[in-house]
Formats: structure tokens, sequence, C-alpha cells
């Protein structure tokens, strides 16, 4: 998966995200919505991570392409 590519799929992934929060903030959103919901966050946040891992990668003059996606507890246990 190229940069463009992950670019796009976290403009799908955000603005599926943003739909159920605005409506979440209209109404009460399902059980389901709601586990979609942190489903899109951790995958939004693996798409941000693997982003920055290539961006890194490429200024460092290494291979883009060998980043990879980290899982779900690496990248929900960053602290800023």
């Amino acid at each position: 998966m190229d940069d463009q590519e992950v670019v796009d799929r976290i403009n799908e992934l955000a603005h599926e995200e943003h739909e159920l929060f605005e409506r979440a903030g209209k109404e009460e959103i399902s059980p389901a919505e709601h586990e979609r919901l942190k489903f899109l966050q951790v995958r939004l946040d693996q798409c941000w991570d693997l982003l920055h891992q290539r961006r890194a990668r490429r200024a460092a003059g290494m291979n883009p392409d060998e980043a990879s996606v980290r899982d779900e507890r690496t990248v929900e246990g960053y602290v800023g």
C-alpha cells in the first residue's frame, strides 16, 4: 500500500467515523454502531501510524514499503 492508498483509506474511515459521531450526537446509536465506532478509531490510528512510519522511513533513506501495520495494542498504547 503506497502513501496515497493509506491517505485514501484514512479519508474513508474518517468519513464513516464522522457520520457515526454526528448520529451519536443527535440520537442514541446501537451497541453495534458503538462497537463499529471503536473499531474505526483503532483502524484510523493504525493507518496514521503506518503513514508516519512510511514517511519516516523515506526521510531516513529507507524503503517505505517495509513499514507495516502495527497491532492495536501498540498504536493504542502511545503516550504523547
